[in-house]
């Protein structure tokens, strides 16, 4: 049996210059769309869990220099549905948010088992495409925190 997963997690929004972003579908949800997201692992750093969800879901393997954390978390409520693979008693998630620029657009190679499907979208489409509100909000954020060049 795997150990339960901790209740401490990223969200990395990539991104180009341009503020296209990166999105995925979750294969066991269609229609929900999201950035790359996942939990630590054992005692990794942020950082270090950034970057191997970043090349798990989409194959893009870069060193930690690269993302930039922006020292904002949400906690928010773990779905229902996903309650089992926790401990128990676990209902809250607090989630780190990072980001990686990319030079431009390019193609990934996204996980199976959890990605059906991926687009490059404007970064307000975007934010209106995914289902998570922590997910949405850094999206609506990417202006401010990488004007257009930066």
């Amino acid at each position: 049996m795997n150990s339960p997963k901790q209740p401490i997690s990223v969200l990395v929004v990539i991104h180009t210059p341009d503020l296209d972003v990166l999105l995925l579908e979750r294969a066991a949800h269609p229609g929900f769309w999201q950035s790359v997201t996942g939990s630590r692992e054992g005692d990794e750093a942020l950082l270090a869990t950034a970057c191997r969800e970043v090349g798990e879901e989409t194959g893009i393997q870069l060193p930690g220099e690269c993302f930039h954390d922006w020292a904002l978390t949400n906690t928010y409520e773990i779905f229902a549905e996903w309650r089992h693979r926790y401990a128990p008693g676990v209902s809250e998630n607090t989630e780190h948010v990072f980001s990686l620029c990319l030079p431009s657009r390019c193609d990934i190679t996204p996980s199976p088992h959890e990605h059906r499907a991926w687009q490059w979208l404007h970064w307000r489409e975007a934010a209106e495409r995914c289902f998570s509100w922590s997910n949405r909000d850094a999206i609506l954020m990417l202006p401010q925190r990488h004007p257009k060049g930066t």
